[in-house]
């Protein structure tokens, strides 16, 4: 995998991003200490080169709707290139599948998934292992409650040299 070069300054410019997405080119600017040309020039360089793939809103679910939030670990009928693909592409239909990884292990996938109820959860597996996907069995955890969920990466500890620069 090519990587691209950052420097300290390209790492405060998307811990900031992370930490609050939505800031004008001045704020961030000033937040990383730039003059706004210099550093929205960076920014471009870093969605060029892919290493912003978007922005987004945190959004507080609870205040908006009742639901529930489950992890499910996946294991497939088989390990055949074409069940893999007919399995990820199943997952890509339903938008209450928010998040897959195919993982390495006991299991074949993980995955998040945000339903209104237990039992619009359970409908969605019951398609799923009966509508042809490869999927053999499922482990279901509901989630209680967040804990943590951080949307800014460990950069000090992936990138150390660089995060303890000013």
């Amino acid at each position: 995998m090519n990587t691209v070069k950052l420097d300290a300054r390209d790492i405060k410019i998307l811990a900031a991003l992370s930490r609050e997405g939505r800031m004008s080119k001045a704020a961030l600017a000033q937040k990383v200490n730039l003059s706004a040309t210099p550093c929205w020039e960076r920014l471009n360089r870093l969605e060029k080169a892919g290493v912003i793939s978007g922005y987004g809103a945190k959004i507080e679910l609870k205040r908006i709707a009742s639901h529930v939030s489950v992890f499910v670990m996946a294991e497939l009928e088989n390990h055949r290139a074409e069940t893999f693909q007919t399995f990820e592409r199943a997952v890509a239909r339903h938008d209450e599948i928010t998040s897959c990884w195919a993982i390495g292990g006991g299991y074949d996938y993980l995955l998040q998934v945000i339903t209104r109820d237990i039992d619009t959860y359970q409908r969605l597996i019951d398609t799923l292992l009966e509508s042809g996907t490869g999927l053999a069995r499922y482990f279901s955890y509901i989630v209680t409650k967040p804990v943590k969920a951080s949307p800014m990466p460990p950069f000090d500890i992936l990138l150390p040299t660089l995060a303890e620069k000013d």
